[in-house]
């Protein structure tokens, strides 16, 4: 029988052997300790976690967020290493991969690149009054993608920085399987609604601009079979949902929102891209007007957020740098959050103004 107050002899040497390997995995990886108290959650996790709780169980839908401190590393996940659909989010790589050419001097911001009958896409900016032959500088560009989510300005960049340095960019700037493939935006299109037909794969962005323009989704269905000739049982799913909800099961233009994190801590920490570079994306991004009623709403004005937003079918997100105070006494939180399930655009901006509330009201600027 074993006395009492003494340990198991397997526990021991358990435990010797353990002592013995930690000064080689210090030496293997510096900082692994720092690192590992960093990422301990802080004081106002729970507080937080607790006011997230009310709020999915308030909400016909899910919520993911993650929150790290930039000072301490102190970070805190609610489904963020699920996977959720970035829409327009993915636009921060092809930003940053952008200024990284123009730091090696290989372009300029003010170099133009000519607009295509073939780079039109729906969705928000000015690109798309611009007629066919329009000279559109890479600075215009960079702007409009990332001030109002430009889709057009968005994949004219793409086209111009290739679509495969983009995602080499991505990857390089994240951990290893944390974003999937980013594709055009014209191809989010093609992709989602190839699920009722593949002849989808045949239309090209002024269909999609077409097919924008009408009402409901039931009328976008009956204009998808009359521009394709197709008959209603030819149809392989019976509504727009459901064939988003396909889209959404796949990878792309996916990831986990921690991974996401590393990108905003990457570029926030000058790491990404060299300072200049660094100074001129954060302006820019400090500009945002696609998101005033998200993350910034409920963050309050004393919080400045430079961030980028993404939307698409029940869905929304908003991610980005927030900044409290002034010199020595500011404080920098990483907030990454989204929305989905809800059908509701509106509402899906109050939940995500009410996760920057909660940021807020739970202590995550006080250390």
């Amino acid at each position: 029988m074993r006395k009492e107050g003494l340990w198991p002899k397997g526990l021991i040497r358990a435990l010797l052997l353990l002592a013995m390997a930690l000064p080689s995995l210090a030496a293997a990886q510096p900082g692994w300790a720092e690192q590992v108290d960093a990422w301990v959650e802080p004081p106002w996790a729970e507080r937080l976690k607790a006011r997230l709780a009310l709020l999915e169980a308030g909400f016909d839908g899910e919520l993911g967020v993650h929150v790290r401190d930039l000072d301490t590393g102190a970070r805190l996940g609610w489904r963020d290493g699920e996977r959720w659909y970035l829409a327009s989010l993915v636009k921060l790589p092809v930003a940053i991969e952008l200024m990284s050419r123009v730091e090696a001097g290989e372009m300029s911001l003010e170099d133009r690149l000519t607009l295509l009958r073939s780079d039109y896409v729906d969705g928000a900016g000015s690109t798309n009054w611009a007629p066919p032959g329009s000279a559109l500088s890479l600075r215009q560009l960079l702007e409009s993608m990332l001030i109002v989510s430009d889709n057009t300005a968005s994949d004219m960049l793409i086209r111009h920085l290739g679509l495969e340095s983009v995602n080499r960019r991505a990857r390089q700037l994240t951990p290893a399987g944390g974003l999937g493939p980013i594709t055009t935006l014209v191809d989010v299109r093609r992709h989602a609604f190839a699920n009722l037909h593949p002849s989808v794969f045949e239309l090209n962005g002024m269909d999609f601009i077409e097919l924008r323009k009408r009402q409901d989704d039931a009328a976008r269905v009956a204009w998808l079979r009359q521009r394709l000739g197709l008959a209603p049982q030819e149809l392989l799913l019976p509504s727009i949902d459901a064939a988003f909800r396909l889209y959404y099961a796949t990878d792309l233009n996916s990831g986990r929102l921690d991974a996401l994190g590393d990108l905003l801590e990457a570029l926030a920490q000058g790491r990404a891209l060299g300072p200049e570079g660094t100074a001129e994306l954060l302006a820019i991004m400090a500009r945002t007007t696609s998101g005033e009623r998200r993350l910034k709403a409920g963050l309050g004005r004393n919080v400045r957020l430079v961030h980028k937003t993404g939307t698409q079918h029940r869905l929304a997100c908003d991610a980005g740098i927030a900044t409290q105070g002034q010199g020595d006494d500011v404080r920098r939180v990483i907030v990454v959050a989204c929305a989905r399930g809800e059908l509701s655009l509106a509402r899906n901006e109050q939940i995500l103004a009410a996760v920057g509330r909660a940021v807020w009201e739970a202590g995550a600027f006080e250390g």
